[in-house]
């Protein structure tokens, strides 16, 4: 199994790492931004979280309305932020990642996503696409930048992946027991999408690769309301009676 790249770095280029050559400094800031959202009382992080730990570790900016599905971006380099809850980040070998909601009646008029499952299935696929392509209008490169991690926020897995853009004619569609839709890799057999009609979700299984950076964090002590308040000389006069 190739050993995933650590470098030590002390500021990135404009064009930001290379995909898989993960500077140490930016694992031990994203591990420094979970260790203060932990010591502060969360006892989870969110997409949103995410997206503002990993643009403050590279030093990004978190966009405040995606741009296609880029989250985050530095100079020519846009990332889509995922992270995903698992009993055990550091053994898991997939992952699903929900990739935002792709609606074909609204962009194709498919007003029954079942009178035809490829057709819809091909309509979903092309609206990915479509956002791929739209960060790439924008940026020279797009990634996808995942934190899988734990329910107690102590063991975490980080990967990155190049945005994909899908050869739609690759994959058979087929409906599952649920009523949602399945997406299969033509080729190899292996199911790859799940769209469900009802909200019309789109994720995209994922196989997290071997040059993935596997981490874990000392929890901090908490701090507790009345250490904070007393921190912060609380008293009645913060409190204006109206």
């Amino acid at each position: 199994m190739r050993r995933p790249k650590l470098r030590d770095s002390n500021r990135l280029m404009d064009s930001c790492y290379g995909i898989g050559d993960i500077p140490i400094d930016i694992i031990v800031k994203i591990g420094g931004s979970i260790v203060f959202i932990i010591y502060t009382g969360r006892k989870d992080i969110t997409g949103e979280d995410w997206g503002d730990i990993f643009s403050k570790a590279i030093d990004g900016k978190h966009l405040n309305s995606p741009l296609g599905i880029a989250d985050v971006v530095k100079g020519k380099t846009a990332w889509s932020m995922k992270t995903v809850k698992t009993a055990h980040p550091l053994t898991a070998k997939k992952v699903r990642l929900i990739s935002g909601r792709c609606s074909p009646d609204y962009s194709y008029g498919i007003e029954d996503p079942h009178a035809d499952i490829q057709k819809t299935g091909e309509a979903v696929l092309a609206i990915w696409n479509s956002r791929v392509d739209i960060t790439l209008a924008h940026y020279n490169a797009a990634r996808v930048g995942v934190l899988v991690r734990d329910e107690s926020l102590k063991e975490f897995t980080f990967f990155e992946e190049y945005l994909e853009h899908y050869n739609i004619a690759n994959y058979i569609w087929e409906e599952n027991k649920n009523g949602n839709l399945i997406g299969v890799e033509e080729k190899s057999g292996l199911k790859k999408f799940t769209w469900q009609p009802h909200g019309s979700q789109f994720t995209i299984d994922c196989e997290i690769p071997s040059n993935s950076i596997k981490f874990k964090i000392k929890h901090p002590e908490k701090i507790s309301e009345d250490d904070i308040l007393d921190h912060l000389g609380y008293n009645r006069e913060w409190v204006e009676i109206l």
